[in-house]
């Protein structure tokens, strides 16, 4: 069942060399633009981050932090890319949704977090192609 869930297909090198662009370009842009600096803040920013979940500020931005430097890092060398894209994709659509009210201009946009969103949601339904090392662990034979 595993192996299912995070096998890559049998893309051609052109797809494949697509999704490890579109990996490293959105998991280590979320890791150094987003989620490395909510990880060093942590306690400082942690009593004022926002709560759309309702679940408490401190745990809302360890949720984030989780996301944005752990999943986007795994994202990014495509290990469990699948699981990865997927609490990328769910944080977006919350950011999108709750935080940016679906703005996609005016005072707080939400057009960043609905790119990273289609971003993700492609790599959720595609996976990490040849190039990943969820071909090393799940590919073919293994």
């Amino acid at each position: 069942m595993i192996k299912k869930i995070f096998a890559p297909g049998n893309d051609s090198f052109s797809t494949s060399a697509g999704l490890l662009a579109l990996r490293l370009f959105f998991g280590l842009t979320m890791v150094i633009h987003h989620g490395w600096d909510k990880l060093m803040s942590f306690s400082d920013k942690s009593s004022t981050f926002p709560d759309p979940m309702h679940v408490g500020h401190a745990v809302s931005m360890a949720m984030t932090v989780f996301a944005e430097v752990v999943a986007a890092s795994l994202l990014a060398v495509g290990l469990w890319t699948r699981f990865a894209a997927l609490v990328l994709a769910i944080e977006m659509g919350v950011a999108f949704t709750l935080i940016h009210k679906m703005a996609m201009s005016g005072m707080m946009p939400g057009e960043m977090a609905f790119m990273y969103f289609g971003a993700y949601l492609t790599l959720l339904l595609a996976g990490g192609g040849r190039f990943s090392l969820d071909m090393t662990f799940f590919g073919k034979g293994k």
